[in-house]
């Protein structure tokens, strides 16, 4: 029984029988109610007994400050409870609860009659409880015995419209702390709903077979998990897994594992979606749940995800946050966003970048707390609740890279937007540390920018798209990344061609893309620098030429330089042996454009190129750039309607299903 007893000390002295009439009278119209049910029951809460809660920290204080005996406070507010503990122990020998803390928020359950009061607590622990309080010197009260206690938070959202994490620490003086159990709940019944997990696999057998043991893990995610779909794309089958019966095992009938040609992460993913959608009903399907599978997966975050999205006042897409998988105690995605004026993905404003947890931990870390709205969140984890998939349609074929980000700003386009929600999070290698800036995806980037800002950006983009693409073709070409430069013209030319060739080259795109890097040495990726020759350049001069030009007028300099050297015939011994070996983050263009050969190494650092200067495809390529930026500005505001108007035959149900049963 919770009886909150007026507390208002100001208001008890202007109205000290208004008091009265409420606590004392209050009070012994409570024992009669209890006492007319005919004895102690079962207490959802202390569990063994009835009790009767007054809880007016008023007393408590009045107990801290003065230590003195209760039964003589100073106001109404606390005598009318004094009187109540006294009448209800004279009625009855049930016990009386005093819940105390900050600002009723947390209610420490311990027993509070008048024999067990001395300072600095209410008094002894119940039987199975037990409680942690300080004494006015802040000393630790000691129990005892050993114990246990329940304690419960009720907090308000009222405060967190700006941001704001909720959360509670634990601790201990000079004993073992063991937490058995814990729970974030609401108020309110929620919805229950069923749950479809999704991913996809490209050989990396090990890591996703981990993902599934780890669901397993989990009672109450096997609770609201209905189905597993694994999209196994590689050629290496994770059936063959020596753990893959295991895991079937656990998830049984929920696991599906559908074996399909590569069609990268969009294909992959868009089958979990299809699947759930054409194959189940929303009676076994309620929400669908997108997981990457090279992460590391910690299966409560699933709980929170699905949580909140039930308990959202309307649809959203609930993404989570990226911690790092090399140093795990660092967040490395806290939000982001697409700024449609540039038409690249950046971390949200206020988002917090590469947080180190082990360093300034929650509490400490201001930064974190403030509220960071997104427009997006990346697959590697990312919930989306029936309806959404039902009105945005299924993800465009896009094979990899923009999907995620295209997707959420179509869905936010249809009423219904995404967060990242804090607390929800899984280990994932950061893609700061992947090679994906001059490798084969370098196309996938391109064009499907390009596909994204034709569908999204409410700006005339042409003047940066035209800007920012010729510089970034002058600075790959003066650090010989030929093949780069190849791949991403084609994938200004694939989009060109228009949204009708989407669905052909989902199939052939790569092997396209691998044919082309075949016909460049830069793209010949060999595991060490030791492989080739010595360089010819001592470490001095080498560290010399590293040094980045800043003044305007010494960028221009050297980059006219660079320019003509790169028009001159090489040095036929540079052909055979490296000038110089460059690490990734050195390989610059005011270093390479001024080099006849390099050995460079990736940005993931699994290998080394031999980059070599090359005039006729400098040449070649240079007059390719302008010709395709010349047609790109021409057609932008053609093709941006063509693409707009192919969107619903591209991401619709029938569409996929032609490729998925091909």
């Amino acid at each position: 029984m919770h009886f909150a007893a007026w507390l208002s000390v100001a208001d008890s002295v202007a109205d000290p029988i208004g008091y009265y009439r409420n606590n004392v009278t209050g009070t012994l119209g409570t024992l009669e109610a209890m006492a007319a049910e005919g004895g102690p029951k079962p207490f959802r809460v202390v569990g063994e007994e009835w009790a009767l809660h007054p809880n007016v920290p008023a007393l408590y204080g009045l107990w801290l400050v003065r230590g003195n005996d209760p039964a003589r406070p100073a106001a109404p507010a606390s005598s009318t409870v004094s009187i109540a503990f006294r009448v209800a122990a004279q009625v009855d020998t049930r016990t009386i609860i005093d819940g105390i803390g900050a600002t009723e928020m947390i209610h420490i359950f311990i027993s509070a009659k008048g024999d067990d009061i001395r300072p600095g607590a209410t008094g002894k622990p119940l039987p199975g409880y037990e409680a942690c309080v300080l004494d006015d010197q802040g000393r630790p009260v000691r129990g005892t015995r050993n114990a246990q206690v329940r304690v419960e938070f009720e907090i308000s959202l009222m405060p967190f419209e700006d941001g704001g994490w909720i959360w509670f620490d634990l601790f201990t003086d000079d004993a073992t702390l063991e937490v058995v159990e814990g729970a974030w709940l609401a108020d309110q019944d929620l919805p229950r709903q069923r749950l479809a997990i999704g991913t996809t696999t490209f050989n990396r057998v090990d890591d996703c077979v981990a993902s599934l043991l780890a669901l397993g893990e989990d009672p109450a995610v096997l609770d609201i998990l209905s189905k597993v779909y694994v999209a196994d794309q590689g050629t290496q089958k994770i059936s063959g897994h020596p753990r893959f019966a295991e895991a079937a095992a656990v998830l049984g009938d929920r696991l599906r594992v559908i074996e399909q040609d590569n069609l990268g992460g969009s294909g992959g993913f868009t089958r979990a979606l299809y699947e759930s959608l054409e194959l189940t009903g929303p009676d076994a399907v309620d929400q669908i749940l997108l997981l990457d599978d090279d992460i590391v997966l910690e299966p409560d975050s699933i709980l929170r995800a699905s949580s909140f999205a039930r308990a959202a006042a309307a649809p959203v897409v609930v993404g989570s946050h990226m911690l790092n998988l090399q140093a795990r105690a660092r967040l490395h995605s806290m939000g982001e966003v697409v700024d449609l004026a540039t038409c690249y993905w950046r971390p949200a404003p206020d988002a917090v970048v590469n947080h180190d947890f082990g360093r300034i931990s929650l509490r400490k870390g201001r930064r974190l707390h403030k509220r960071v709205n997104v427009t997006y969140n990346g697959w590697w984890m990312c919930l989306f609740p029936r309806e959404v998939v039902q009105k945005t349609g299924l993800p465009l074929p896009l094979f990899i890279k923009w999907d995620d980000a295209e997707y959420s700003l179509r869905a936010l386009a249809n009423g219904f937007p995404t967060v990242s929600l804090p607390g929800s999070a899984v280990w994932h290698m950061p893609w700061t540390d992947k090679n994906d800036a001059t490798d084969w995806t370098a196309y996938f980037h391109l064009r499907n920018r390009l596909i994204m800002a034709a569908l999204h950006s409410p700006y005339d983009v042409r003047k940066y798209l035209l800007r920012n693409g010729l510089r970034i073709a002058i600075r790959r070409l003066l650090s010989m990344e030929y093949s780069t430069v190849a791949i991403e013209q084609k994938a200004i030319e694939d989009f060109l061609a228009g949204p009708q060739h989407l669905f052909d080259l989902l199939g052939k795109g790569l092997a396209e893309v691998q044919q082309i890097r075949r016909d460049y040495p830069d793209a010949q990726i060999l595991a060490s620098a030791r492989e080739f020759p010595p360089p010819t350049f001592d470490m001095v001069r080498a560290e010399r030429m590293l040094k980045p030009p800043v003044k305007p007028v010494i960028i221009a300099a050297r980059a006219s330089k660079a320019l003509v050297h790169n028009l001159s015939k090489p040095d036929p011994a540079a052909g055979n042996r490296p000038q110089v070996n460059v690490p990734a983050r050195s390989a610059l263009w005011f270093l390479l454009g001024n080099l006849d050969s390099a050995t460079v190494s990736n940005a993931d650092g699994s290998g080394v190129a031999f980059r070599r200067r090359d005039p006729k495809a400098f040449r070649e390529l240079s007059k390719r750039v302008v010709r395709n930026y010349r047609r790109l500005m021409r057609r932008w505001p053609a093709l941006r309607e063509e693409y707009r108007a192919a969107v619903p035959e591209l991401t619709s149900v029938e569409s996929w299903r032609r490729i998925f049963e091909k």
